[in-house]
């Protein structure tokens, strides 16, 4: 995921702003971490350099 997406991502329960906290970063990639909402009190994380962006209770 590139920083960049942060500013056009929203939380998709309560459409707040996300955070970003980078666990792993490949050049401008970062390919772990979390994006977490501080409204509704959800973290999404990225793995491989993908957001998951589904809700919680849709998640595996």
């Amino acid at each position: 995921m590139k920083p960049d997406l942060l500013e056009i991502l929203r939380c998709p329960v309560c459409r707040g702003e996300l955070t970003l906290a980078v666990t792993t970063r490949d050049g401008e990639e970062i390919t772990a971490g979390t994006l977490a909402c501080a409204a509704c009190h959800v973290d999404y994380p990225i793995e491989d350099g993908i957001p998951d962006l589904l809700p919680p209770d849709e998640r595996d």
